[in-house]
């Protein structure tokens, strides 16, 4: 599919790039008449009322993408900065077996994933911390909170990422929309205009491709961030899972201690 939308733009804009170059070297008189209709204000003024629908659907598209753009990158490195002063933390409470410390501290880390994850594990296993032995079904238990809790989290995380791969795929097709209804118009105005020449639409076939390129300006920096985004949340899943193993670890430990004190 990509190959064939390749081939498909490469036609276009020979084909246009002809009809360019048959304008420009036509009578001096169409060149000037039409001059104007090739500057960036002139195609504004003179947009069609599709046009100026595909623009405003895809200014809505970009500002969205901006938004989520924003958000996530703050949710992101805010998780990142709260996790790495955590861990540390945490993991020292645990070795001095302070597991009500532990999740003190993990309620003041509201936006690292890894606090999140720890205190739902710790929370479980408090329930039957208190009880003298600590039975293989508890550490189940806990092992189950731990994975509802990351299954959370990884939802969180993805929160707005289906929107960003929405508009990177849609949007060069919904430029393209307006680009080809403005192409119509082109070769209608330049049938009723047969006589000034192809100049006298050069500046409509102009005005078509601005949808196309503005609808590519808006899918490209989407893709590319959706990707990036994608690549931080398989991470942070992965230091979820790693943390939640190693307290698993911790439960057991403290299981066998119970059995042979």
């Amino acid at each position: 599919m990509t190959i064939s939308m390749s081939l498909l733009a490469t036609q276009f804009l020979g084909f246009f790039a002809f009809l360019f170059q048959e304008a420009a070297g036509g009578g001096s008189e169409a060149a000037n008449a039409t001059a104007n209709a090739f500057t960036m204000t002139e195609m504004i003024k003179n947009l069609g009322p599709v046009a100026i629908g595909v623009i405003v659907i895809l200014l809505i598209m970009s500002m969205y993408s901006i938004a989520v753009m924003v958000e996530r990158f703050l949710t992101y490195r805010a998780a990142k900065a709260q996790s790495r002063e955590f861990a540390p933390r945490v993991a020292q409470a645990l070795k001095n077996d302070r597991i009500e410390e532990a999740i003190n501290i993990s309620d003041k880390h509201k936006k690292s994933h890894l606090a999140m994850v720890v205190n739902a594990g710790l929370q479980e296993f408090r329930a039957h911390e208190q009880s003298a032995e600590i039975s293989g079904e508890e550490v189940d238990a806990s092992k189950r909170a731990l994975q509802r809790a990351i299954a959370i989290k990884s939802a969180e995380f993805r929160r707005g990422l289906s929107g960003l791969a929405t508009i990177g795929s849609t949007a060069p097709f919904v430029g393209l929309f307006g680009t080809v209804f403005g192409i119509i118009s082109a070769f209608t105005g330049m049938k009723n205009a047969e006589s000034a020449g192809i100049g006298a639409v050069a500046g409509g076939i102009a005005e078509a491709l601005l949808t196309t390129a503005l609808g590519l300006a808006v899918a490209v920096p989407a893709v590319w961030v959706f990707n990036y985004f994608t690549g931080k949340v398989d991470g942070f899943i992965i230091e979820m899972d790693n943390s939640a193993s190693e307290l698993i670890d911790y439960f057991l430990k403290q299981r066998t201690r119970r059995l042979n004190p």
